[in-house]
Protein backbone atom coordinates (compact mmCIF):
# COMPACT_ATOMS: atom_id res chain seq x y z
CA UNK A 1 0.00 0.00 0.00
CA UNK A 2 1.24 3.23 -1.42
CA UNK A 3 1.24 6.38 1.49
CA UNK A 4 1.59 9.80 0.08
CA UNK A 5 3.58 11.94 2.01
CA UNK A 6 1.99 14.59 3.97
CA UNK A 7 3.95 17.61 2.84
CA UNK A 8 2.67 16.07 -1.40
CA UNK A 9 -0.60 15.66 0.20
CA UNK A 10 -1.45 19.35 1.32
CA UNK A 11 -0.01 20.37 -1.62
CA UNK A 12 -2.14 18.64 -3.91
CA UNK A 13 -5.10 20.29 -1.98
CA UNK A 14 -3.87 23.46 -2.09
CA UNK A 15 -3.31 23.38 -5.70
CA UNK A 16 -7.31 22.03 -5.48
CA UNK A 17 -8.80 24.68 -4.06
CA UNK A 18 -6.79 27.34 -5.95
CA UNK A 19 -8.45 25.49 -9.26
CA UNK A 20 -11.91 25.28 -7.35
CA UNK A 21 -11.89 29.33 -6.63
CA UNK A 22 -10.96 30.10 -10.10
CA UNK A 23 -13.94 28.66 -11.71
CA UNK A 24 -16.91 30.22 -12.43
CA UNK A 25 -20.46 29.37 -11.38
CA UNK A 26 -20.87 26.99 -14.21
CA UNK A 27 -17.90 25.29 -14.35
CA UNK A 28 -18.45 24.49 -10.49
CA UNK A 29 -21.63 22.83 -11.43
CA UNK A 30 -20.31 21.02 -14.39
CA UNK A 31 -17.67 19.61 -11.89
CA UNK A 32 -20.33 18.57 -9.68
CA UNK A 33 -22.63 17.05 -12.06
CA UNK A 34 -19.67 14.90 -13.66
CA UNK A 35 -18.08 13.65 -10.44
CA UNK A 36 -21.92 12.78 -8.81
CA UNK A 37 -22.79 9.16 -8.35
CA UNK A 38 -25.91 8.47 -10.84
CA UNK A 39 -26.06 5.11 -13.00
CA UNK A 40 -29.62 4.13 -14.33
CA UNK A 41 -31.63 3.11 -11.95
CA UNK A 42 -29.85 4.45 -9.28
CA UNK A 43 -29.68 8.23 -9.56
CA UNK A 44 -30.42 9.61 -6.27
CA UNK A 45 -26.87 11.48 -5.41
CA UNK A 46 -27.59 13.25 -9.37
CA UNK A 47 -31.22 13.51 -8.83
CA UNK A 48 -30.21 15.45 -5.15
CA UNK A 49 -28.31 18.12 -6.86
CA UNK A 50 -30.31 18.67 -9.99
CA UNK A 51 -33.39 19.40 -7.44
CA UNK A 52 -31.11 21.36 -5.34
CA UNK A 53 -30.39 23.84 -8.72
CA UNK A 54 -33.95 24.06 -10.50
CA UNK A 55 -36.16 24.36 -7.25
CA UNK A 56 -35.25 28.15 -6.50
CA UNK A 57 -35.85 28.57 -10.55
CA UNK A 58 -38.69 26.83 -10.91
CA UNK A 59 -42.54 27.51 -10.36
CA UNK A 60 -43.58 24.20 -9.74
CA UNK A 61 -41.32 20.64 -9.34
CA UNK A 62 -42.38 17.38 -8.99
CA UNK A 63 -41.43 13.92 -10.11
CA UNK A 64 -43.25 11.07 -12.11
CA UNK A 65 -43.12 7.44 -11.22
CA UNK A 66 -40.03 6.67 -12.84
CA UNK A 67 -37.75 9.29 -10.35
CA UNK A 68 -37.23 11.81 -13.15
CA UNK A 69 -37.70 15.57 -12.30
CA UNK A 70 -40.41 17.89 -14.10
CA UNK A 71 -39.74 21.45 -13.33
CA UNK A 72 -42.14 23.91 -15.00
CA UNK A 73 -41.48 28.11 -16.02
CA UNK A 74 -44.98 29.70 -16.85
CA UNK A 75 -48.19 29.05 -16.69
CA UNK A 76 -49.39 29.59 -20.24
CA UNK A 77 -48.89 28.95 -23.62
CA UNK A 78 -47.82 26.09 -25.82
CA UNK A 79 -46.38 22.84 -23.52
CA UNK A 80 -42.63 22.58 -24.30
CA UNK A 81 -40.86 19.70 -23.17
CA UNK A 82 -37.22 20.45 -22.41
CA UNK A 83 -35.38 16.97 -21.63
CA UNK A 84 -31.78 16.06 -20.36
CA UNK A 85 -31.13 12.36 -18.82
CA UNK A 86 -29.58 12.78 -15.77
CA UNK A 87 -28.03 8.65 -15.22
CA UNK A 88 -24.80 7.40 -16.50
CA UNK A 89 -23.08 4.82 -17.57
CA UNK A 90 -22.17 1.97 -14.71
CA UNK A 91 -23.10 -1.01 -13.14
CA UNK A 92 -24.04 -3.60 -10.80
CA UNK A 93 -22.52 -5.92 -8.71
CA UNK A 94 -23.56 -9.59 -10.07
CA UNK A 95 -21.33 -11.98 -7.96
CA UNK A 96 -18.99 -11.98 -4.77
CA UNK A 97 -16.95 -14.94 -5.67
CA UNK A 98 -15.41 -17.24 -2.69
CA UNK A 99 -11.64 -15.22 -3.07
CA UNK A 100 -13.27 -11.73 -2.71
CA UNK A 101 -13.81 -10.73 -6.47
CA UNK A 102 -16.79 -9.70 -7.72
CA UNK A 103 -18.50 -9.75 -11.54
CA UNK A 104 -20.51 -7.15 -12.76
CA UNK A 105 -23.54 -6.68 -14.35
CA UNK A 106 -22.72 -3.63 -16.89
CA UNK A 107 -25.54 -0.64 -17.00
CA UNK A 108 -25.88 0.82 -20.71
CA UNK A 109 -23.85 0.59 -24.26
CA UNK A 110 -19.83 0.23 -22.80
CA UNK A 111 -17.70 -0.53 -25.39
CA UNK A 112 -15.12 -3.82 -23.91
CA UNK A 113 -12.25 -2.26 -24.65
CA UNK A 114 -12.94 0.74 -22.24
CA UNK A 115 -13.46 -1.76 -19.45
CA UNK A 116 -10.64 -3.54 -18.27
CA UNK A 117 -7.76 -1.67 -15.78
CA UNK A 118 -10.10 1.12 -14.81
CA UNK A 119 -10.61 2.80 -11.42
CA UNK A 120 -14.49 2.44 -10.49
CA UNK A 121 -16.90 3.50 -7.14
CA UNK A 122 -19.24 0.77 -5.70
CA UNK A 123 -22.12 2.27 -4.12
CA UNK A 124 -21.89 0.26 -0.73
CA UNK A 125 -24.47 0.09 2.33
CA UNK A 126 -21.32 1.54 4.27
CA UNK A 127 -20.33 4.25 1.66
CA UNK A 128 -18.47 4.04 -0.99
CA UNK A 129 -15.60 1.30 -1.91
CA UNK A 130 -12.85 1.70 -4.10
CA UNK A 131 -12.42 -0.89 -7.22
CA UNK A 132 -10.71 -1.81 -10.15
CA UNK A 133 -11.11 -3.91 -13.08
CA UNK A 134 -8.27 -6.56 -12.66
CA UNK A 135 -6.41 -7.21 -15.73
CA UNK A 136 -4.23 -10.18 -16.59
CA UNK A 137 -0.40 -9.07 -16.60
CA UNK A 138 1.16 -8.90 -19.93
CA UNK A 139 3.94 -10.99 -18.35
CA UNK A 140 1.62 -13.92 -18.28
CA UNK A 141 -0.27 -13.44 -21.62
CA UNK A 142 1.05 -15.34 -24.53
CA UNK A 143 2.19 -13.12 -27.45
CA UNK A 144 -0.23 -13.66 -29.70
CA UNK A 145 -3.17 -12.74 -27.19
CA UNK A 146 -1.62 -9.50 -25.87
CA UNK A 147 -3.65 -7.59 -29.15
CA UNK A 148 -6.69 -8.81 -28.47
CA UNK A 149 -9.82 -6.85 -26.32
CA UNK A 150 -10.81 -8.26 -23.07
CA UNK A 151 -14.42 -9.33 -23.39
CA UNK A 152 -16.59 -8.21 -20.45
CA UNK A 153 -17.40 -11.45 -19.92
CA UNK A 154 -14.52 -11.84 -18.62
CA UNK A 155 -14.22 -8.87 -16.69
CA UNK A 156 -13.79 -8.84 -12.63
CA UNK A 157 -13.43 -6.11 -9.87
CA UNK A 158 -10.47 -6.09 -7.03
CA UNK A 159 -11.33 -4.29 -4.25
CA UNK A 160 -8.38 -5.71 -2.38
CA UNK A 161 -10.70 -8.24 -0.23
CA UNK A 162 -10.12 -11.71 -0.06
CA UNK A 163 -13.12 -13.30 0.55
CA UNK A 164 -16.72 -13.25 0.75
CA UNK A 165 -16.66 -12.52 3.96
CA UNK A 166 -14.58 -9.61 3.75
CA UNK A 167 -16.76 -7.97 0.85
CA UNK A 168 -19.79 -8.33 2.88
CA UNK A 169 -18.00 -6.28 5.77
CA UNK A 170 -17.10 -3.94 3.57
CA UNK A 171 -21.15 -3.34 2.82
CA UNK A 172 -20.51 -4.60 -1.00
CA UNK A 173 -23.55 -6.80 -1.71
CA UNK A 174 -25.41 -7.96 -4.95
CA UNK A 175 -27.05 -5.61 -6.88
CA UNK A 176 -24.95 -2.52 -5.61
CA UNK A 177 -24.30 0.29 -8.31
CA UNK A 178 -21.03 1.07 -9.53
CA UNK A 179 -19.63 4.11 -11.61
CA UNK A 180 -16.85 5.04 -12.90
CA UNK A 181 -13.72 6.99 -10.69
CA UNK A 182 -13.31 9.83 -13.31
CA UNK A 183 -12.48 13.14 -11.20
CA UNK A 184 -13.30 16.24 -12.93
CA UNK A 185 -10.49 18.62 -14.54
CA UNK A 186 -9.97 21.64 -16.69
CA UNK A 187 -7.89 20.70 -19.42
CA UNK A 188 -4.53 22.56 -18.42
CA UNK A 189 -5.85 25.81 -18.96
CA UNK A 190 -8.08 25.45 -21.94
CA UNK A 191 -11.42 25.47 -22.67
CA UNK A 192 -11.69 21.73 -22.49
CA UNK A 193 -13.09 19.71 -19.28
CA UNK A 194 -12.54 16.03 -18.66
CA UNK A 195 -14.65 13.71 -16.57
CA UNK A 196 -17.07 11.33 -16.41
CA UNK A 197 -21.05 11.04 -17.44
CA UNK A 198 -21.34 14.49 -19.78
CA UNK A 199 -23.70 11.74 -21.29
CA UNK A 200 -25.53 13.38 -20.35
CA UNK A 201 -25.01 15.49 -17.73
CA UNK A 202 -23.40 18.50 -19.59
CA UNK A 203 -27.23 18.28 -20.69
CA UNK A 204 -28.27 18.88 -17.52
CA UNK A 205 -26.67 21.83 -16.56
CA UNK A 206 -27.56 23.38 -20.20
CA UNK A 207 -31.00 22.96 -18.28
CA UNK A 208 -30.22 25.05 -14.98
CA UNK A 209 -28.26 27.94 -17.02
CA UNK A 210 -31.24 28.29 -19.22
CA UNK A 211 -33.64 28.38 -16.27
CA UNK A 212 -31.44 30.76 -14.85
CA UNK A 213 -32.00 33.30 -17.87
CA UNK A 214 -35.83 32.57 -18.15
CA UNK A 215 -36.85 32.91 -14.60
CA UNK A 216 -36.80 36.70 -14.87
CA UNK A 217 -36.68 37.08 -19.09
CA UNK A 218 -40.19 36.71 -20.70
CA UNK A 219 -41.25 33.55 -22.57
CA UNK A 220 -44.75 32.91 -24.32
CA UNK A 221 -44.92 29.62 -22.96
CA UNK A 222 -45.07 26.74 -20.59
CA UNK A 223 -41.97 25.12 -20.14
CA UNK A 224 -41.48 22.00 -18.49
CA UNK A 225 -37.69 20.74 -17.81
CA UNK A 226 -37.58 17.20 -17.32
CA UNK A 227 -34.30 15.21 -16.01
CA UNK A 228 -34.96 12.12 -16.75
CA UNK A 229 -34.01 8.50 -15.41
CA UNK A 230 -32.87 5.21 -17.07
CA UNK A 231 -31.84 6.71 -20.39
CA UNK A 232 -29.11 4.49 -20.90
CA UNK A 233 -30.96 1.27 -20.71
CA UNK A 234 -34.00 2.12 -22.97
CA UNK A 235 -35.02 5.29 -22.72
CA UNK A 236 -37.45 4.64 -20.30
CA UNK A 237 -37.63 7.84 -17.55
CA UNK A 238 -38.16 10.43 -21.21
CA UNK A 239 -41.26 7.75 -22.00
CA UNK A 240 -43.35 8.46 -18.57
CA UNK A 241 -42.15 12.01 -18.17
CA UNK A 242 -43.51 12.36 -21.36
CA UNK A 243 -46.59 11.12 -20.41
CA UNK A 244 -46.88 13.52 -17.51
CA UNK A 245 -46.17 16.69 -19.57
CA UNK A 246 -47.88 15.90 -22.34
CA UNK A 247 -46.03 18.02 -24.68
CA UNK A 248 -46.62 19.80 -28.08
CA UNK A 249 -42.93 20.41 -29.47
CA UNK A 250 -39.89 18.35 -27.56
CA UNK A 251 -36.17 19.34 -27.01
CA UNK A 252 -34.12 16.52 -26.12
CA UNK A 253 -30.30 18.05 -24.73
CA UNK A 254 -27.30 15.32 -24.87
CA UNK A 255 -24.03 14.85 -25.30
CA UNK A 256 -23.04 14.43 -28.86
CA UNK A 257 -20.14 12.57 -30.47
CA UNK A 258 -17.02 14.03 -32.70
CA UNK A 259 -15.05 13.14 -35.47
CA UNK A 260 -12.11 14.64 -34.74
CA UNK A 261 -9.99 12.30 -32.98
CA UNK A 262 -7.24 9.71 -34.58
CA UNK A 263 -7.78 8.01 -36.58
CA UNK A 264 -10.68 9.64 -38.70
CA UNK A 265 -13.54 8.45 -39.82
CA UNK A 266 -15.38 10.91 -41.21
CA UNK A 267 -18.41 9.06 -42.67
CA UNK A 268 -19.06 8.29 -38.65
CA UNK A 269 -19.29 12.14 -37.30
CA UNK A 270 -18.45 15.40 -38.71
CA UNK A 271 -18.29 17.34 -35.52
CA UNK A 272 -15.46 18.49 -34.06
CA UNK A 273 -14.63 19.75 -30.08
CA UNK A 274 -14.90 23.34 -30.17
CA UNK A 275 -16.51 24.11 -33.59
CA UNK A 276 -20.33 24.68 -31.55
CA UNK A 277 -23.11 22.97 -30.63
CA UNK A 278 -25.11 20.50 -32.77
CA UNK A 279 -27.84 19.24 -33.71
CA UNK A 280 -28.56 15.63 -35.13
CA UNK A 281 -30.43 15.09 -38.23
CA UNK A 282 -30.32 11.80 -37.85
CA UNK A 283 -29.87 9.30 -35.57
CA UNK A 284 -30.81 5.55 -35.15
CA UNK A 285 -33.73 5.78 -32.47
CA UNK A 286 -35.46 9.56 -34.43
CA UNK A 287 -35.34 11.69 -37.22
CA UNK A 288 -36.40 14.75 -36.28
CA UNK A 289 -39.04 17.46 -37.44
CA UNK A 290 -37.42 19.08 -40.34
CA UNK A 291 -39.82 22.58 -40.05
CA UNK A 292 -38.27 22.30 -36.18
CA UNK A 293 -34.65 21.80 -37.20
CA UNK A 294 -35.05 24.87 -39.47
CA UNK A 295 -36.23 27.20 -36.55
CA UNK A 296 -33.10 25.97 -34.56
CA UNK A 297 -30.89 26.48 -37.55
CA UNK A 298 -32.42 29.78 -38.41
CA UNK A 299 -31.74 31.14 -34.53
CA UNK A 300 -28.62 29.83 -34.47
CA UNK A 301 -27.62 31.94 -37.92
CA UNK A 302 -29.64 35.05 -36.38
CA UNK A 303 -27.35 34.79 -32.96
CA UNK A 304 -23.91 34.77 -35.26
CA UNK A 305 -23.69 31.13 -33.09
CA UNK A 306 -21.75 28.08 -35.03
CA UNK A 307 -24.22 24.64 -35.37
CA UNK A 308 -22.90 21.88 -36.52
CA UNK A 309 -24.98 19.05 -38.59
CA UNK A 310 -24.63 15.62 -37.85
CA UNK A 311 -26.11 12.41 -38.85
CA UNK A 312 -24.99 9.74 -36.39
CA UNK A 313 -25.89 5.81 -36.74
CA UNK A 314 -25.55 3.60 -33.58
CA UNK A 315 -26.85 6.44 -31.42
CA UNK A 316 -30.60 7.09 -29.40
CA UNK A 317 -31.93 9.62 -26.96
CA UNK A 318 -34.82 10.42 -25.31
CA UNK A 319 -36.32 12.74 -28.18
CA UNK A 320 -37.52 9.10 -29.98
CA UNK A 321 -39.78 8.47 -26.79
CA UNK A 322 -41.04 11.97 -26.51
CA UNK A 323 -41.63 11.68 -30.85
CA UNK A 324 -43.79 8.74 -29.77
CA UNK A 325 -45.74 10.66 -27.00
CA UNK A 326 -49.10 12.67 -27.01
CA UNK A 327 -50.27 11.54 -30.48
CA UNK A 328 -46.93 12.59 -32.16
CA UNK A 329 -44.64 15.29 -31.00
CA UNK A 330 -41.96 17.76 -33.65
CA UNK A 331 -38.72 17.13 -31.79
CA UNK A 332 -35.19 17.83 -32.14
CA UNK A 333 -32.04 16.78 -30.51
CA UNK A 334 -29.61 19.54 -29.97
CA UNK A 335 -26.12 18.39 -28.38
CA UNK A 336 -22.63 19.65 -26.90
CA UNK A 337 -20.25 17.59 -28.78
CA UNK A 338 -18.12 15.48 -26.56
CA UNK A 339 -15.08 13.30 -27.23
CA UNK A 340 -14.92 10.06 -25.80
CA UNK A 341 -18.17 9.17 -24.62
CA UNK A 342 -19.20 5.93 -23.05
CA UNK A 343 -16.20 5.31 -21.33
CA UNK A 344 -14.38 6.72 -18.66
CA UNK A 345 -13.10 9.93 -19.19
CA UNK A 346 -14.71 12.19 -21.40
CA UNK A 347 -13.77 15.55 -23.22
CA UNK A 348 -16.14 18.56 -23.26
CA UNK A 349 -15.76 22.32 -24.56
CA UNK A 350 -17.08 25.28 -22.67
CA UNK A 351 -17.86 27.34 -25.43
CA UNK A 352 -19.94 24.77 -27.07
CA UNK A 353 -21.75 24.49 -23.69
CA UNK A 354 -22.53 28.45 -23.74
CA UNK A 355 -23.44 28.58 -27.11
CA UNK A 356 -25.91 25.67 -26.79
CA UNK A 357 -27.59 27.95 -23.55
CA UNK A 358 -27.76 30.99 -26.18
CA UNK A 359 -29.60 29.38 -28.69
CA UNK A 360 -31.86 27.28 -26.27
CA UNK A 361 -32.86 30.58 -24.78
CA UNK A 362 -33.56 31.99 -27.81
CA UNK A 363 -35.52 29.40 -28.81
CA UNK A 364 -37.61 29.20 -26.21
CA UNK A 365 -38.78 32.38 -26.25
CA UNK A 366 -39.83 32.25 -29.66
CA UNK A 367 -41.70 29.62 -29.42
CA UNK A 368 -45.22 31.38 -29.33
CA UNK A 369 -48.40 29.75 -30.04
CA UNK A 370 -48.68 30.46 -33.49
CA UNK A 371 -45.27 29.01 -34.16
CA UNK A 372 -46.04 26.26 -32.80
CA UNK A 373 -49.17 25.61 -34.41
CA UNK A 374 -47.15 26.08 -37.48
CA UNK A 375 -44.53 23.57 -36.85
CA UNK A 376 -47.56 21.04 -35.71
CA UNK A 377 -49.12 21.53 -38.75
CA UNK A 378 -48.58 19.03 -41.72
CA UNK A 379 -51.56 19.80 -44.26
CA UNK A 380 -50.00 19.20 -47.82
CA UNK A 381 -49.34 22.73 -49.21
Amino acid sequence: MLIRPANTLALTLAFTALTLSAQDRTASLLQRLSDAAGPSGFEEPIRKIMVGEMKPLASSLRYDGMGSIVATQGTSGPRIMVDAHMDELGGMVRRITPGGYLTMQMLGGWLDAALPDQRWTILGSKGPVSAVTGIRDVHLVPPDERTRAVSRDSIFLDIGAKSAEEVQALGVGVGDPIVPDAPFRIMNGTANYLGKAWDDRVGCAVVVEAMRQLQSAPHPNQIFYAITTQEEVGLRGAHSAADLIKPEIGIALEGGVVGDTLPAHPEESQAKLGAGPGIFLYDTSEVPNRKLSAFVRAAAKNLNVPLQLDLVSGYGDDSAEIQKSNAGVPTVNLVVPVRYTHAHNGIMNRNDFDSLVKILVDVLQHLDASTVARLRDFTPE
